[in-house]
């Protein structure tokens, strides 16, 4: 079998090799130099980048996911108390999450990075949005393409009526149905659905609104809580507040002036069934005013029921009871008295607390001590025998426990403790002959002698207290008004659809006027045909249809001459 050697052709290696070279990825240093983008060019390009939509949405999907270690682990802002806790139990992942900012995470520096990113991106979309949306809503619907046969719907007849007939009637129907319409040449361009393009802007602003109102609210925010009880008064003064936490920016100035009276706070319960015990209603009757000097007005405020005052809002939060109590010394001097708020341990109310006496007290040999007494209030006490613990919320069978001491309660050394916890480091509790420790059981009226005459404990009577918190968001009717606003937006950008039609009237070879109309949509619907099979009814009734002319013999007459088929297009 013999071997076939191709010929050599230099001059198609030659073409070869240079068709090689210009397929090249090497530089070519004859080719001219781009200039370097320099400083100017690097920061148009970022501001490109930042302001296109897919940035705006990745960093909309970024602020949502950094948004999710604020929900799931405790913050400082919210409950010191919890991060404290957390630290304690988490020796290795507190201080992690102490560096990356995760026990405060709005404010952050990552977080409020992420957030200015995304104002300055939706800013930087909208602008521009904006002038070109205005530009299109002050021009006019484009003339009519020259072969409406390619566009999606479309029809045609012949009519006796004249050109400028149809075009007339086709205007004032357009323009009925409101449509923008003008006459352009031998046709009329209308154009409708304008409402898509506002509510796609309206959502990007709205968007910008929201996170303006979210920044605005979380600078100028303040939240406080002030237990009050049955008879007594709040001031909205920094003061008067059990626990309060603002914002950056938030003074004592914007603080919104008003005061209220509890004059009674009343709680039901489910008396009988599976859900015995569960509450139907918390309600507190306030009388407030507004201002140094206004008015006195009556409300009541119920749970989801808030007093507004202003920018303020007054919630119900929690409830208790607060047992009267008066303390006397040994000669029988009234050294305390007052409504002593206890805090619940269960749904039934059980709930404790601490009387503390600091000054006024003397023992029986005259020297003065301080007295801290341990209580434990049962509402519906179940009577001997049965568990430790209220058998039902309501006050029906009121019971106090008492466990007294005396010593140094420890509040002057200048370390805080919390008014519901005795420090039983310095105190003694009362023995009585047997060396057993004092307790009292005390119903409403009754007494608890302390022992070797160092006074006595009684149990007056029980008044309820109410637990409010007072909310200032400057930025909450704004945010309320941009997620409405983004909701209408995008309703009306996904069901509103854009669409053009248009209506051409010319005479035709024989005197008769043909009539074409023909629909054009940003987006496949069927609505567009329906709408325009719609329009050219009412329209043939203003120019109804002419007969058609004789056929030619020689030519296969047309099944529907009414009708010009589009190229590729449906047929109406």
């Amino acid at each position: 079998m013999s071997k076939t050697t191709a010929p050599t052709d230099p001059t198609g290696e030659r073409d070869l090799a240079e068709a090689g070279s210009q397929l090249s990825t090497a530089p070519d240093e004859s080719a001219p130099q781009l200039p370097a983008l320099g400083v100017v060019g690097w920061a148009r390009w970022f501001w490109r980048q930042l302001t296109s939509m897919r940035v705006a949405l990745l960093l909309l999907l970024l602020l949502a996911l950094a948004a999710i270690p604020g929900s799931l682990i405790p913050q400082t802002g919210t409950d010191a108390t919890k991060v404290a806790a957390f630290r304690a139990a988490h020796t290795t992942l507190g201080p992690v999450y102490e560096r990356l900012g995760l026990f405060h995470v709005y404010s952050s520096v990552w977080f409020s990075a992420i957030y200015i990113l995304l104002f300055v991106s939706l800013v930087g979309c909208i602008v521009p949005r904006t002038w070109q949306f205005v530009g299109q809503v002050r021009s006019r619907p484009p003339g009519a393409p020259r072969r409406l046969t390619r566009l999606p719907a479309y029809t045609t007849w012949r009519t006796e009526a004249s050109p400028e007939q149809v075009r007339e009637a086709a205007l004032a129907l357009l323009k009925k149905r409101r449509f923008r319409a003008h006459t352009a040449g031998d046709a009329v361009a209308a154009e409708k659905g304008y409402l898509r393009e506002i509510g796609n802007l309206a959502f990007h602003v709205a968007l910008i609104v929201l996170l303006i109102a979210f920044g605005w609210g979380q600078l100028f925010k303040s939240e406080g809580n002030k237990l009050v009880v049955e008879g007594d008064g709040f001031s909205n003064t920094l003061t008067q507040y059990d626990d309060f936490k603002s914002g950056s920016l938030f003074t004592s100035d914007d603080l919104v002036p008003f005061s209220f009276h509890l004059d009674k706070f009343t709680g039901t319960y489910e008396m009988t069934g599976p859900n015995r015990g569960t509450p139907r209603t918390y309600q507190a009757a306030l009388t407030y005013s507004e201002g140094a000097y206004g008015k006195d007005r009556k409300t009541t405020v119920k749970v989801n029921h808030p007093l507004e005052i202003g920018d303020a809002k007054v919630y119900l939060t929690a409830h208790g009871y607060a047992p009267v109590m008066t303390v006397r010394d040994g000669k029988g001097n009234v050294v305390y008295r007052d409504a002593v708020p206890l805090l619940p341990l269960d749904n039934n109310v059980t709930s404790t607390g601490v009387v503390k006496v600091m000054d006024g007290y003397r023992n029986a040999r005259g020297v003065s001590e301080q007295l801290g007494i341990k209580a434990f209030f049962y509402p519906t006490f179940g009577g001997a025998g049965t568990e430790a613990g209220s058998q039902f919320p309501a006050l029906i069978n009121p019971l106090l426990n008492l466990e007294p001491y005396h010593g140094d309660l420890g509040v002057d050394s200048g370390i805080p403790q919390s008014v519901y916890q005795l420090d039983k480091t310095h105190m003694k509790n009362y023995k009585d002959a047997k060396g057993l420790q004092v307790r009292g059981n005390l119903k409403p009226g009754e007494t608890l002698t302390l022992p070797g005459g160092a006074g006595s404990v009684t149990y007056e009577g029980t008044r309820q207290w109410a637990n409010f918190q007072v909310v200032q968001e400057p930025g909450g009717g704004w945010a309320l008004a941009g997620a409405l606003a983004a909701i209408f937006g995008l309703a009306a950008s996904l069901f509103i659809q854009r669409r053009r039609v248009w209506v051409r009237a010319v005479r035709g070879d024989d005197g008769v006027t043909v009539v074409e109309m023909a629909g054009l949509g940003r987006s496949e619907s069927a609505k567009v045909p329906e709408e325009l099979g719609d329009l050219a009814g009412l329209l043939y009734e203003r120019a109804p249809g002419a007969p058609d002319p004789d056929p030619d013999p020689a030519v296969s007459p047309d099944p529907d001459p009414h009708v010009v088929p589009a190229e590729g297009a449906e047929q109406q």
